[in-house]
């Protein structure tokens, strides 16, 4: 059984992640997240249809073959949902250094 998770997956909500906090309420296109996180548009659109079926997406924004959401240019956007917010800030929160005590 492999446990690893895909790194395109990783590199996705991670470029999702910057942009909740770079742009909060707007949603990128996915042209622009398949660029930053370097994952061809295919590969994307499969991930944010197994990240929106995992409701870590804006219901506004949904993932998958059909895609619905837009920007103003009529391009396919994506942002996390509340539950998306809250996973990426716990998968790449930077961990205070652990201090010695003596």
């Amino acid at each position: 059984m492999d446990d690893e998770i895909d790194p395109a997956m990783i590199a996705i909500l991670a470029q999702l992640w910057r942009a909740a906090q770079e742009t909060p309420g707007r949603a990128w296109s996915l042209a622009k997240l398949s660029k930053q996180s370097g994952v061809p548009m295919s590969s994307l659109i499969r991930h944010l249809t197994a990240l929106s079926d995992a409701a870590l997406l804006d219901s506004a924004n949904p993932a998958g073959p059909d895609f619905q959401g837009e920007n103003t240019a009529n391009a396919p956007t994506a942002a996390l949902s509340e539950a998306g917010r809250e996973l990426c800030a716990q998968l790449f929160s930077q961990a205070p250094p652990e201090i010695d005590k003596f």
